[in-house]
């Protein structure tokens, strides 16, 4: 699984012109907004070591993590974080998992953050998502297990 991680002030999803997940932290604080990319070997053990990382991960105001202070989550899903394009300008896109397997992945992502104590919103699996954030540092993270 590959996950690219963002501190954010505020993010939000929308389908079809309507929201579908925001979140916005406390005055002065952070989230994090989780782009997260499955792959054909993933399984949830993966799903699960991904999200304590993300969870326990030392991104935000003084080396704090989200686990810290309670920061707001916003998982979405994107195939595309999957992509290779060395050899070509047209990116493979056959590293990325199919729906039956990606889907329940992402899914199990995002529950195994709410076990962990998190406040996680999602967007919405392979719909066509505009997803808005402000980028605070700018931090962006791209991490593998």
């Amino acid at each position: 699984m590959r996950a690219l991680i963002q501190r954010v002030t505020t993010a939000a999803v929308a389908v079809d012109g309507t929201e579908v997940a925001r979140i916005t932290p406390p005055e002065g604080g952070h989230g994090l907004l989780v782009l997260v990319g499955v792959t054909h070997d993933d399984d949830a053990e993966k799903a699960a070591t991904l999200a304590r990382k993300v969870w326990t991960m030392r991104i935000l105001a003084d080396e704090r993590s989200a686990s810290d202070v309670d920061a707001p989550i916003l998982v979405v899903s994107q195939f595309t974080l999957m992509g290779d394009a060395r050899k070509s300008r047209r990116p493979s896109w056959s590293a990325a998992a199919p729906r039956p397997v990606a889907e329940p992945l992402v899914d199990e992502f995002a529950d195994a953050l709410r076990r962990l104590g998190a406040k996680v919103e999602t967007g919405r699996f392979g719909a066509h998502m505009e997803v808005s954030l402000v980028n605070d540092g700018p931090v962006t993270l791209l991490l593998d297990v």
